[in-house]
């Protein structure tokens, strides 16, 4: 019978003198730790101690070698939650090659989809090998067969391979780590350049907030193939020599008190989700569920990925306290891929400090401005969740749409300088002009306002969709429009509107000519089957009549005012979110 890793109780904590990936892991290896595994019944299916991982993936490091790699050379790994991801991963490390996680989700009757996806990203990477666990083998085979890659297959095809005497060359300080592709675009793939340095010095900073000892255990459900799941469950582990437990994203979905079961079994101490999960955990469970659970060790709950809402945490913490979950244990954070991962941490030991502001000042000025007690609980509130002090290594800086540097409590574009941030996007130099500029501060694309060394994110670039912690680009859903017949080439506007319960739902305003209302409603159908194909979310189509969408002095479309327009035509007809998604 297999165990669980433990913790190290003799090794000396470390993390803030490695030079790249690799010396974090051979010393990590001097310890009792590592990662695990657990199916969809939440028992433990795998274990790969850190010892076994350097051991395993220097023998595949000569393997891949052997095949007459170069250095820098693309690694294409789709990203299952299992032992073949971490193997890959450092041994790609070892070889002096750089790995690319790609998705391992895909929506079912969605294949042609997913193949395309993955075919774009293989491209965009320029991938010279690409492996996926044989779950996925059929797809990633599909997706790379036009682009004649050096080698693709899955993990026994590179485990029978020979292994010649060749030495290793690890990746060094200032090359990079791992591509990390950003979460959204899927038809315009953005591959993230994330140096060793950039990772290492996020990862001490994020130990450092933490304050993660020997004595911590970090439980995970996030896919590794997204920034939090790779360096907050993937990385942050072996660099502060930890053990992780893992169950998969789907076996979360289904079965999310299987996360808790883990935490209260081995005594997790860090876990992190998107608000969506923590909401769809508490959803879920039933009273007789927490006389299962102990989660008096879970101290650090961090909560990111996007504008946080604070009711389904506080729903969260009501339905767990019967098993002695903490509130005071929800630590606000701020990050996305271009950063690594973390830009910000709110206190630990402290839960969730709310920021409640008044709805008018900031809709008309853009200002934080506090409202007084009695004014708390009317139409007029607005709350936001302060996501805590920069991280000590970043400059941050507020702007306007001119550059101007805007005061504390001033909304605005959120910019960052510091040796965390990604060295570019891949082969895309127009991409990372963009956002990058020559003196180093990004343009996170993200608005908000800070209070001193603070940030309180209050949306996202005004373009992305966020439907459940994941980032959906309008002119993707456009172009899927756009392919139908009868929907012409810019005459559909795609943005994202909250419903009545603060969710955001997608909305597509499409003009169309077409009079008959059963042609119509064939057109809605399809429209929204697609969407459900390629992105796995419903959506809200919108037929308008010809030349009703707005556009710009240059004729562009304006998606803010489409989506303003719509709310207008929503509240013209007395509409509301449950009428119109009943429709």
């Amino acid at each position: 019978m297999i165990k669980p890793t433990g913790l190290n109780h003799e090794l000396p904590p470390r993390i803030e003198e490695f030079s790249n990936l690799i010396e974090a892991l051979e010393y990590a290896a001097n310890g009792a730790t590592g990662y695990n595994f657990y199916d969809g019944r939440g028992e433990l299916s795998a274990v790969l101690s850190y010892r076994q991982l350097r051991d395993e993936a220097q023998k595949l490091a000569r393997q891949l070698l052997g095949l007459g790699c170069e250095r820098g050379d693309r690694v294409a790994i789709i990203a299952e939650t299992e032992p073949m991801f971490h193997r890959f991963f450092f041994a790609c490390q070892y070889a002096g090659l750089i790995p690319v996680a790609l998705p391992a989700s895909y929506q079912i009757g969605a294949r042609n989809a997913y193949v395309e996806q993955l075919r774009r990203m293989l491209s965009s990477c320029t991938a010279t090998i690409a492996v996926a666990p044989e779950s996925h083998s059929s797809f990633l085979k599909e997706a790379a067969a036009p682009l004649r890659l050096l080698k693709v297959g899955g993990p026994e095809d590179f485990d029978s391979l020979a292994e010649p005497d060749l030495a290793l060359h690890p990746l060094t300080t200032e090359e990079p780590a791992y591509l990390q592709y950003t979460s959204g675009s899927t038809r315009f793939p953005r591959g993230v350049v994330i140096t060793q340095r950039s990772v290492l010095t996020n990862l001490a900073e994020i130990a450092q907030h933490l304050r993660i000892t020997h004595n911590d255990r970090v439980v995970g459900w996030l896919p590794l193939y997204h920034d939090m799941g790779l360096v907050g469950f993937v990385l942050l582990p072996v660099a502060s020599q930890l053990s992780a437990d893992y169950i998969s994203p789907r076996t979360f979905a289904m079965r999310p008190r299987l996360w808790l079961k883990v935490m209260s079994e081995n005594k997790g101490t860090i876990s992190t989700s998107p608000p969506f999960g923590y909401a769809l955990c508490a959803k879920r469970l039933r009273v007789s569920d927490n006389d299962r659970f102990d989660l008096s060790s879970w101290r650090v709950a961090c909560v990111g990925a996007e504008r946080i809402n604070p009711e389904p945490l506080r729903q969260f913490a009501h339905v767990l306290a019967s098993a002695n979950f903490n509130p005071q244990a929800f630590v606000a954070c701020y990050g996305m891929a271009e950063c690594a991962l973390a830009i910000s941490f709110a206190p630990i030991d402290t839960g969730l400090h709310v920021e409640f502001v008044d709805k008018q000042q900031m809709a008309e000025h853009g200002r934080a401005v506090i409202l007084d007690d009695e004014a708390k609980g009317s139409s007029n509130e607005l709350a936001f969740v302060d996501c805590g002090t920069i991280m000590p290594s970043y400059e941050l800086s507020i702007r306007d749409e001119n550059g101007m540097v805007l005061p504390d409590r001033q909304c605005g574009r959120i910019l960052l300088r510091g040796p965390s941030i990604m060295r570019e996007y891949f082969n895309d130099p127009e991409a990372t002009r963009e956002v990058l500029s020559a003196d180093g501060w990004l343009d996170t694309g993200d608005i908000g306002y800070r209070v001193g060394d603070n940030v309180v994110v209050t949306s996202r670039s005004k373009d992305v969709i966020i439907i459940k912690g994941r980032n959906i680009w309008p002119h993707d859903l456009e172009y899927i429009a756009e392919q139908l017949p009868g929907v012409r080439f810019g005459n559909v506007s795609a943005f994202a509107v909250s419903d009545d319960h603060g969710e955001d739902q997608v909305v597509l305003v499409v003009e169309s000519k077409e009079r008959s209302p059963a042609k119509s409603k064939e057109l809605v159908e399809e429209l929204t089957a697609k969407v459900r194909e390629y992105f796995g979310v419903n959506c809200f189509v919108d037929l308008v009549q010809s030349r009703t969408l707005p556009r710009t002095s240059s004729g562009k479309l304006s998606r803010s005012k489409a989506k303003q327009d719509f709310l207008d035509r929503l509240s013209a007809t007395g509409g509301d979110w449950a009428e119109v998604l009943a429709g």
